[in-house]
């Protein structure tokens, strides 16, 4: 760590959102040439931080100093100009521009008539790239690139204008391995320039392997500050959620082998999606779908759900032959369907808590007349919160307004509320904190406690191998593999997504195979 002295300091940082506080009496030291990870619980007070000092928001009461000097940041610009670059969670970049003109938006390099210099446009982007050894050309547009590169030149951007302090929010939640040891690779690259990076992640592997030092945020206080090398994963869950957390995934379920499949699928397919799918799941069973970004999984789920409708295939629930071309057909059929996207597909963000609680099944609080009974959707909405541990003194609060993790509970609470016979959960736990994760569980074992099929698919191995009774391994849309719990090893789960030779217990595939 290339150690230049305090880069940023925080002194009694308080922020409140009516009767909630976010930030109360917060300190905190940043030093220039140091990875400073944030971490703590959805909830938590870290992206009310992180948009203090990005200048978005504006704290109640406290005092920053940047390099030496006393700042209150009115707007992002003026943090910016400051030295305070910001890269968040949710992109900013323009599809229908270059690489180049992303990089330096609003700062692109004119002649004497205000014209832009496309060459020296393009000769700086190049630069700025090559300084980071990130092979893109700078010509092409964003639209083409993946969510990685677009990261990557999210973070180059944000590099570009030399900034004292970069603020990194979940960087590596849309990531696969590889790319997010391109972008710690980056990261690093910006720590040995004197950079001071404050990390944000709920992956705690990834905070310790990269961060110099961890802070720990719970209900808005701050609850410790330590080197990373003296800590480890369950040291900071302690500290996260104020007590042990044993086991998160919770006790499993007695599945009986010869009930009758809640979902039976045979021979499904979509040309260029997936192929010969055939699956099924028990009354009780959680079944897990693992797999490489691309292998399909996502598509066999929306295609159960009717959203993509399968061109070929059987699917039947409790025996029954459903074939849902739609949504509502498969609601009505009694699947539920949590997506991967809560933000783009999920909810309803400018809608209150109360109106994405019962969206799904409007219906069950329509009188005679159609009309809505407001006093029966209030009440089974504080129902609900309160069943799901969403941290609201209000359900009339829009969703927007939420942390990540709350909106994921919303999310979970509108679906179950369905009380549905098969739930699709697609990537459920993504962008949450480990406490949330634990209820999360806990509300997927009940659900299936009580009699349902769940369908999990993620991208979290050790969640696939903690949650699962059976596994299923998706590769270039077919099934490649399917294991026990018993018989499932990450090592054997990876082998089949790849394709390599391993040596496994799970049964291999070599089409789209009968399920045990």
């Amino acid at each position: 760590m290339n150690d230049l002295g305090v880069a940023l300091q925080i002194e009694g940082l308080s922020k409140r959102f009516g009767v909630v506080h976010a930030l109360q009496d917060v300190d905190l030291t940043i030093r220039s040439g140091e990875v400073h990870a944030l971490v703590g619980e959805n909830g938590a007070g870290k992206s009310t931080l992180i948009n203090i000092l990005a200048g978005t928001l504006q704290p109640d009461q406290g005092r920053i100093t940047l390099a030496g000097k006393p700042v209150r940041f009115r707007n992002a610009h003026e943090a910016l100009t400051a030295g305070v670059a910001a890269v968040f969670q949710e992109l900013s970049l323009v599809g229908t521009l270059s690489v180049a003109e992303n990089i330096f938006a609003n700062r692109q390099p004119v002649n004497w008539f205000n014209f832009i210099r496309a060459d020296e446009l393009r000769r700086r982007a190049s630069q700025a790239l090559r300084a980071f050894d990130v092979d893109i050309d700078p010509d092409l547009l964003v639209a083409r690139l993946s969510i990685a590169e677009r990261q990557v030149v999210e973070i180059v951007k944000a590099a570009s204008v030399r900034p004292c302090v970069m603020l990194l929010d979940e960087p590596t939640s849309s990531l696969t391995q590889r790319e997010t040891q391109r972008l710690f690779a980056l990261v690093r690259a910006l720590r040995q320039q004197g950079v001071a990076i404050v990390y944000i992640s709920h992956h705690l592997p990834e905070v310790l392997d990269l961060a110099d030092r961890v802070t720990v945020l719970r209900d808005g206080r701050h609850v410790a500050t330590k080197d990373a090398a003296e800590v480890t994963e369950n040291d900071l869950v302690t500290l996260m959620v104020g007590r042990e957390l044993k086991d998160i995934y919770g006790r499993r379920v007695n599945v009986r082998p010869d009930a009758l499949p809640r979902l039976r699928v045979r021979g499904l397919s979509r040309p260029g999606a997936f192929e010969a799918i055939d699956l099924e799941i028990r009354p009780c069973e959680i079944v897990g779908m693992a797999g490489l970004v691309g292998a399909g999984r996502t598509e066999v789920g929306r295609a159960l759900f009717g959203l993509e409708p399968a061109a070929a295939g059987r699917i039947e629930i409790d025996g029954q032959h459903a074939a849902p071309k739609t949504p509502a057909q498969a609601m009505r059929a009694g699947i539920a369907y949590v997506s991967e996207d809560r933000k783009e597909q999920g909810l309803y963000l400018r809608h209150t808590i109360r109106d994405n609680l019962v969206a799904p099944r409007l219906e069950r609080f329509a009188g005679p007349w159609g009309w809505m009974r407001d006093a029966w959707v209030d009440q089974y909405a504080r129902r609900m919160r309160d069943r799901f541990g969403i941290v609201t003194p209000d359900v009339h609060q829009t969703v927007e307004r939420l942390s990540g993790g709350n909106q994921q509970k919303v999310l979970l609470a509108s679906w179950i509320g369905t009380e549905p016979k098969v739930l699709i959960a697609d990537e459920p736990t993504r962008g949450v904190d480990v406490g949330a994760r634990s209820e999360i569980y806990a509300h997927l074992r009940k659900l299936a406690a009580n009699g349902a099929g769940v369908l999990l698919i993620s991208s979290d191995l050790q969640e696939i191998l903690g949650m699962s009774d059976r596994i299923l391994v998706m590769r270039a849309g077919r099934i490649a593999a399917r294991f026990t719990h018993e018989q499932a090893t990450e090592q054997g789960i990876i082998a089949a997504a790849l394709g390599a030779d391993a040596e496994t217990t799970g049964r291999q595939e070599t089409g789209g195979g009968r399920p045990s």
